[in-house]
């Protein structure tokens, strides 16, 4: 009894946590209008069927709800992948930043915590 009460509270958290929005994807043509703009930006390239990339969506999109003017985009690579291979992206979801001139700064592979999220915003001057 206490095995199948476990195994129903885990799927019915998992239901309700697969149910909270995810961050917007954005075309890819669209986001590289935004490069180079002296604007420091954040790209979250991802898939929506993947299960990281949905936990990473959910966390970025929490942040565009209080911050919307924050330049965070989340590229679909399962639907665009000419940007996954201009990207050069290996594995996701990746978060990568770009400076104002369109470098990248950082690069990650994974899923980052709501902290070091908050960190590299921060850092960067993400806003």
């Amino acid at each position: 009894m206490k095995k199948w009460f476990l195994l129903l509270t885990f799927l019915l958290s998992a239901t309700l946590f697969a149910s909270e929005p995810m961050l917007k994807e954005t075309p890819f043509a669209q986001v590289t209008k935004q490069i180079d703009k002296g604007k420091s930006m954040m790209l979250e390239v991802g898939s929506d069927s993947c299960y990281s990339c949905q936990i990473m969506g959910r966390l970025l999109y929490s942040i565009k709800q209080k911050h919307p003017e924050y330049p965070i985009y989340f590229v679909n690579v399962k639907k665009e992948r000419e940007a996954a291979f201009k990207l050069k992206i290996q594995m996701i979801p990746t978060q990568i930043v770009l400076d104002g001139k369109g470098n990248e700064v950082y690069r990650h592979i994974g899923v980052l915590s709501p902290e070091k999220l908050k960190m590299l915003l921060e850092k960067y001057s993400i806003h």
